[in-house]
């Protein structure tokens, strides 16, 4: 039988060689173009919204527990004309605003001091790893016995659910910065207040912009939470207000209303991240 021609790849091979191809397309870590995530991503989507309407068209589930997608749109739109919707859209967008504020200012500096230096960690990490296990639903009533029924109280609730989160995420953003790194500063003879705002928080900044990003998520959450009780505007009083009288439509309408909001602040935190860090996006 004569020799494969020197240089000419076997059916075999070929066939190897587009195996693996395809599974470095697929496997674990394998980047996708952005075509093709954005299609995927919409078809999800798509279908979730085609199997809604299938079920109420076809009266599967009744209207009371599940409204139609024209039902909610309608609704949606009776409230955005009567200036409902709007009001409510300002008053939890400045709620979450000024509370995640907060907390990620305070949040930013103790967790870079704890992470850095060991002997605030000590003195520090235990008491915020202890509190931030305390159900943030538990200080509702103390926080309107303490703040009243203003948007302080709400700040305060967004602010306990999401800053000794932000801290302890923070210090772990910080304590993986390369032991290298800091040593460099010390041997260019830099004092420790400049290795930390030259070296340590630069190299940390990725990271902890990651940490803000998903705890501004949780405080969409804990904002839900704070307008559920005691509050006269807002998208968790509407809910709270909507279930008194059974208004599905405007429930469903409100919690796709907060879907949307949480995705758009992720998807723009996201875009600002990779303008901010491109070098560590490239990396």
């Amino acid at each position: 039988m004569p020799d494969e021609p020197a240089g000419k790849a076997s059916p075999s091979d070929t066939a190897t060689g587009q195996a693996m191809r395809r599974r470095r397309s697929s496997g674990i870590g394998a980047p996708i173009a952005r075509s093709r995530f954005l299609i995927i991503a919409v078809a999800v989507f798509a279908g979730l919204g085609l199997a809604w309407w299938a079920a109420t068209g076809l009266d599967l589930v009744k209207p009371i527990f599940l409204p139609s997608p024209a039902s909610v749109a309608t609704q949606l739109g009776k409230l955005w004309a009567d200036g409902t919707l709007l009001t409510d859209l300002e008053a939890s967008i400045y709620r979450i605003s000024v509370g995640f504020l907060i907390a990620s200012v305070l949040a930013i500096p103790i967790g870079v001091l704890i992470g850095s230096f060991r002997t605030w960690e000590a003195a520090i990490e235990p008491l915020v790893d202890f509190i931030r296990y305390m159900p943030v639903v538990a200080f509702v009533p103390l926080s309107i016995l303490w703040a009243g029924t203003s948007d302080v109280q709400k700040f305060l609730i967004i602010f306990i659910g999401t800053f000794f989160q932000q801290v302890l995420m923070i210090m772990d953003n910080v304590k993986r910065v390369p032991a290298d790194f800091v040593g460099l500063g010390r041997t260019l003879g830099l004092p420790d207040r400049k290795i930390l705002t030259r070296i340590v928080v630069p190299s940390a900044m990725p990271g902890i912009w990651d940490t803000l990003r998903i705890s501004l998520g949780w405080a969409w959450t804990w904002l839900v939470l704070a307008e559920l009780v005691a509050a006269t505007s807002g998208l968790g009083y509407r809910i709270t207000v909507s279930q008194r009288y059974f208004q599905t439509n405007t429930i469903i309408g409100y919690i796709l209303l907060l879907g949307i909001l949480g995705l758009i602040t992720d998807q723009v935190m996201k875009a600002l991240g990779k303008v901010l860090f491109r070098q560590d996006s490239r990396s």
